[in-house]
């Protein structure tokens, strides 16, 4: 997965050992699938992980999805 387009997150080596983290926060994008694959919604996973922003949610979601549309539109059957 790309994320260099996605301004809702960023990625530095010092900061958690270079995962990609949600802009601003030390807060590891993978931490909002893991959440939400368990059940939690995205009013929860807010609730619970101070610093991320709703836009920034939207942002990440929005990006997933239009990645996986454009696998699925380029992936021969």
């Amino acid at each position: 997965m790309n994320w260099d387009k996605c301004t809702a997150v960023e990625r530095h080596p010092a900061k958690m050992s270079g995962a990609w983290v949600f802009r601003g926060t030390r807060v590891p994008v993978y931490a909002l699938f893991e959440n939400l694959r368990e059940g939690a919604s995205v009013e929860q996973f807010l609730d619970w992980f101070h610093g991320v922003e709703e836009w920034q949610v939207k942002a990440v979601l929005d990006h997933e999805a239009k990645a996986l549309r454009d696998l699925c539109l380029t992936t021969p059957i």
